[in-house]
């Protein structure tokens, strides 16, 4: 690995992973209006999952035949790796996946607010890093105050603790898996078919929630049918493509630097759940002021992190 592993390559691809992310907020709280979390996740998953399978067959068709013997053995080697790793992998998005669609059974939710407090996993990966050994500095835990202050104004009110909805510790237990899996990626990804490794952490979390699905819920094909859309854009979009974006946008971006990025989703899904309510004329789940207030004051140090990031980089490549 490079001395400067963070390139415009991976900033530019994790960008679009954002936007993707974060339009797919709106599919989410559309889906959760029709079947229940686990039905729709399995569903969506096990989509991204087998929309991978063109994509790595017609890879493995057109540059396997002109390996060398030795090139053979490492590409075994590899896909042992990547089922491992990719299993991990899958375990934490599992986790992350279903307590945020939990977070959209609250009928009042807002899918901006909730995509804010996702995004705090921004702050929590150089948290959990430093059991990692992992350096943190001293801007990094000045932008990790800055944006808890704004989680503050972002799910309390007037009323204190009391305003906390289950939909915002939903939300920020998937931020914690969140954190955990880019963390996870940041470790194993590195030299590895970013597509493969993606396609074996959706099986693995699809077919969890598969049979959390038949445990917990009565999955219907009447409501699963009025949700299809959502599913499908969440299932080939969000999981297939941004995932797979994720995965190997990370292999050219550092795992502080590369959360900061992704987190831009909370951005565009205020954005598109705002222009969404305005199309339709559906007024509906707006920020108030205050939580808008909070939503920029947490933009603000996502901002700051970035743009301390850079500095520190630059500034270590002249020495």
């Amino acid at each position: 690995m490079t001395q400067s592993k963070t390139s415009l390559k991976g900033i530019l691809i994790l960008l679009l992973t954002a936007l993707i992310w974060g339009s797919a907020f709106i599919a989410q709280s559309e889906g959760a209006s029709h079947v229940k979390p686990f039905t729709f996740n399995s569903i969506r998953t096990l989509i991204g999952a087998f929309s991978l399978l063109p994509v790595i067959f017609l890879k493995e068709r057109f540059t396997f035949g002109s390996k060398t013997k030795e090139a053979r053995e490492q590409r075994r080697l590899d896909d042992k790796k990547i089922f491992v790793y990719g299993t991990f992998m899958g375990l934490a998005l599992c986790f992350a996946s279903n307590f945020q669609q939990f977070a959209f059974v609250d009928p009042n939710h807002s899918s901006g607010k909730i995509a804010f407090i996702t995004a705090t996993y921004m702050f929590l990966v150089p948290i959990i890093g430093i059991f990692l050994k992992k350096r943190v500095s001293i801007v990094t835990w000045v932008c990790v105050f800055i944006g808890f202050l704004g989680l503050y104004f972002l799910c309390i009110d007037e009323r204190g603790l009391g305003s906390i909805t289950q939909s915002d510790i939903l939300a920020f237990i998937c931020a914690f898996f969140f954190a955990i899996q880019i963390l996870l990626i940041e470790r194993f990804a590195p030299g590895l078919d970013g597509v493969k490794l993606s396609c074996v952490q959706f099986f693995v979390s699809g077919l969890i929630t598969f049979v959390l699905m038949f445990i917990f819920e009565k999955p219907n094909l009447t409501s699963i049918k009025s949700a299809g859309i959502p599913i499908l854009y969440a299932g080939i979009m969000s999981s297939g493509v941004a995932y797979t974006l994720q995965v190997i946008g990370q292999q050219f971006c550092e795992a502080t630097l590369a959360s900061l990025i992704m987190c831009m989703e909370s951005v565009f899904a205020v954005l598109m759940e705002a222009a969404f309510a305005v199309w339709f004329l559906a007024g509906g789940k707006i920020l108030s002021l205050r939580e808008i207030f909070g939503c920029s004051i947490m933009f603000f140090a996502i901002i700051l992190s970035q743009l301390a990031q850079i500095f520190v980089q630059k500034k270590a490549r002249n020495f």
